[in-house]
Order: C-alpha cells, then structure tokens, then sequence
C-alpha cells in the first residue's frame, strides 16, 4: 500500500472513456490529451497491428471501408463492450502509451467508463485489457455517473440529476442523486444505429448502398429529430445495388429525419421507462431539474426538442457533450477515496 502511493506521486493517472466510436484520455492536470477513433487497422485474418503497432486512431479510421484485400480496419468495441479482446488491448496500450508520452517509468492508475449494462464477464474483459496494455490498477465507473459529474451536476446533493449519454454504441439514462444511482437504463442504441438507419433507408428507398462514414457525415450534416425551420440537403455518394456501379444522390433533411424515427423513438421510449422507475420525491425534483443530454448523439438537432414533448420536462444539452464522460474520469481520479464506495476495481485497495 506504501509502495503503491509512492508509485501514485510520480506516475501519470488518466481516465478513459472508452467508447465504441472514440476513445478520450484525460490526464490529471492536463485535461483531455487524446480524443481519437476507436479504430485499428490489422493485417486481416491476424490481430497484428500495422505500422508498428501505430495504425490506431485517426489513421485507422481514415482506412475505414478503403482498404485493400490484405488489410482490415476494425472497431473492436460493439455496442460500448470489447468485441475483440486482442485488439481492444493493442488499442489501449497505444493511447496509455501516448498519453504518457515519455514519462512511462510508473504504469498509470486508470478509470475507465463503461456502460450500465454490461456483464460481470465484459467488466473482467476491460480489466484484463487495460491491465495487459500498460494500466498498474484499474478501476470502472459507470458511464452515466461520470457523464453526471463531467457535466457539473449536483450528483452527490440530495437532490434528482437525470443524465441522457447517448454514445456511439450505448445510450445510459439515469437518475442520480446522493452520489449513487438511482434509477437506469441501458439501451443498445445511440449513434451506430443512427449511422445504419440511414444506410437501411438509403438501400430502401434509392436502390443504393452506402457506407458508414457517408452515413455518420449525413447525420451531423442534416440529421434532425423534429423540424428546425432550416431544411437542407446535401449530396450523398455511394453504389447503385443493381448495377454496382458507382452514383450519388441527392437527400434531403426530412428524409434523414424520417430514416432516424426509430432509434430516436427508442431512446425516448428508454427515457420514459426510467423516469417510471423514479420515486415521487426524486421525480418532483425533475420538474424542476430537467433532464441533461450528454454523449455525440446529443448534437443531433431537434432530440431535445422531441424529449422534452415526450417526457414534459425541460431538456438541455450540456457544455462539450462529447467529453464531458472523459472529464467525470478525471475527477474520479482526483477523488478516489472519497468515491471508492462507487468505484469498481480489480483490487480492494486504492
């Protein structure tokens, strides 16, 4: 225990959210020093890493969808748990390692976040990941909890925080109060089936197949979940499926908004099924509280909007909703003994 704090004063702790799009790393007193994809490019039919173990990140994803016969781009987090454990750990030993720059003497205490909803089996999968890519200790935190405190929210108060963190892979929807969780959801649906909806409309109704990198820049471009008074359109490019050959067209922001209903309708409907689960006192402080959106499909225009029709309550999004989980880790970090109780970790001490 000595020794360890001892270790604790010179080595570099961070929190990561670990995502299933992007991956941030922030450091304790520097802030967020990666945020990058949750992309690796290998050699197909290995878990090598090309480039030396470097293909991570901005420069794997950029090989998404564009890569030869002897080469695989590869997300190895699915709906916000490892997918593939080989790689996920050849992913986070090259952001612990860039993170730590040339100050990797002492191997970091890590919190990483992680959905709600996840198994016992896929908690002990982000143990062994982070452990094996570089991490002295490892310590979870549900991403909700961190999302809270990220955003400033009264989460420790004797008062009800509701937290919408609506990520690549996940959405996490929780009430808070008293520094622990009250009442959650965890749903599989958040930005990837945004991205596939829009694929599936494409192929539905243009007879043409396009990727998910179209579909994610389509999304942010003129994605909405209610109508705005702004309706655009823009060009989409991709491949016919009768003839195979390449096309484009032409897509506007009403359609876009028609392809999102479902997963928009889904995540509204997890809202509800949270707010159900509240107690009266803790559901009459909502009322006045609202409700905070976190996480990129935050920025989807108009969901606050729908929401807040749906649930009767106000709903705002919170200052940079794309890191706000990434910071919440950082101020865990700083306060281990005062969250311990909340914490999990592969050891008992701290």
């Amino acid at each position: 225990m000595i020794f360890d704090s001892l270790m604790g004063m010179f080595s570099v702790d961070m929190g990561i959210d670990l995502g299933t799009c992007n991956t941030l790393v922030c450091v304790q007193g520097q802030g967020i020093v990666i945020n990058e994809p949750s992309v690796v490019a290998v050699k197909k039919g290995t878990n090598r890493v090309l480039n030396n173990g470097q293909a991570v990140g901005i420069v794997a994803k950029e090989m998404l969808g564009k890569t030869p016969g002897s080469i695989t781009a590869v997300r190895p987090l699915k709906d916000g748990v490892i997918a593939d454990f080989d790689i996920t750990e050849a992913m986070l030993s090259y952001f612990i390692k860039k993170a730590l720059g040339k100050r990797s003497f002492f191997r970091p205490r890590v919190v990483i976040a992680v959905p709600s909803g996840i198994t016992a089996v896929e908690k002990r999968a982000v143990y062994n990941s982070a452990e094996r890519a570089g991490a002295r200790r490892v310590y979870l935190v549900e991403e909700p909890m961190a999302a809270g405190i990220g955003a400033g929210l009264p989460i420790a108060e004797a008062t009800a925080s509701m937290i919408v963190d609506i990520g690549g892979g996940t959405t996490e929807v929780a009430i808070m109060s008293l520094a622990d969780i009250q009442a959650c959801e965890s749903l599989r649906v958040a930005g990837d089936k945004m991205d596939e909806a829009i694929i599936s409309y494409m192929k539905r109704t243009y007879n043409m197949t396009i990727g998910p990198l179209s579909a994610e820049r389509t999304k942010i471009g003129i994605g909405s979940a209610a109508p705005n008074g702004d309706e655009k359109s823009m060009i989409i490019r991709g491949s016919d499926l009768i003839s195979g050959l390449p096309r484009e067209a032409q897509i506007g922001s009403l359609e876009i908004r028609e392809a999102l209903r479902e997963p928009v309708g889904q995540i509204i409907d997890c809202v509800l099924r949270t707010l159900e689960k509240a107690e009266p006192e803790l559901a009459a402080d909502l009322v006045s509280n609202g409700i905070h959106l976190a996480g990129g499909g935050a920025l989807l225009k108009g969901l606050d909007v729908v929401m807040s029709q749906a649930t009767g309550l106000k709903v705002q999004v919170v200052d940079d909703p794309l890191s706000c989980v990434a910071r919440g880790t950082a101020v865990y970090l700083e306060n281990l003994a005062q969250w311990k109780e909340t914490l999990e970790s592969d050891d008992d001490e701290y």
